[in-house]
């Protein structure tokens, strides 16, 4: 499980036997009957953080996966042009969703964005990508994004996830800093 996960357990009165958890941003969310005692709520807890993880890992690609999806997009659609030399899920940050450095070729996606659909990762990527041959945000740059088809669509679902974390708490607190040669895409 990703340190950064909070856990809210919920007791439902109309809840018999079943229990349920699901992501919702940083924090897992288990479903369990009120007449739990708190060690079967416990027990019950850590299997389902246990199921919700073992699902989470056969979905998630890893590092090498990661890199190699890259790969692939910026050959599909950025004409193969700067490819990174190392792309890489970072539990660090927590108000962008990728950052990149384009003088070392290096990418970070934030793990939050791996329970995304495939094709707003595919997006987060294809923008970092774009960075290593334009640092900014300028008409160029967002031309080069564009060549993704699903771009306004998920930039759209980041935006919408974002506005429904906001609502729920400040980010304000802990911004991380970028480096004088890192961009990256924030939320």
């Amino acid at each position: 499980m990703p340190s950064n996960t909070k856990i809210e357990v919920r007791r439902s009165p109309r809840r018999r036997r079943t229990v349920s958890a699901y992501r919702d941003g940083d924090t897992t969310v288990v479903l369990v009957p009120a007449t739990f005692s708190r060690a079967e709520e416990k027990r019950w807890v850590d299997q389902m953080l246990q199921k919700l993880e073992a699902r989470e890992g056969r979905r998630r690609p890893g590092d090498r996966e990661l890199h190699e999806r890259a790969v692939e997009l910026a050959e599909r659609y950025l004409d193969g042009n700067r490819l990174p030399d190392s792309v890489r899920w970072v539990d660090n940050q927590n108000s962008r969703w990728g950052s990149c450095t384009p003088d070392t070729r290096t990418i970070r996606i934030s793990r939050r964005v791996a329970g995304m659909p495939a094709w707003v990762v595919d997006y987060v990527l294809v923008h970092e990508l774009a960075h290593l041959q334009i640092p900014h945000h300028g008409r160029d740059f967002w031309d080069l994004v564009r060549r993704y088809p699903k771009a306004d669509r998920a930039r759209g679902y980041l935006e919408g996830f974002s506005a429904g974390s906001r609502s729920e708490c400040d980010h304000s607190e802990g911004e991380e800093e970028l480096e004088a040669d890192e961009v990256a895409l924030e939320e």
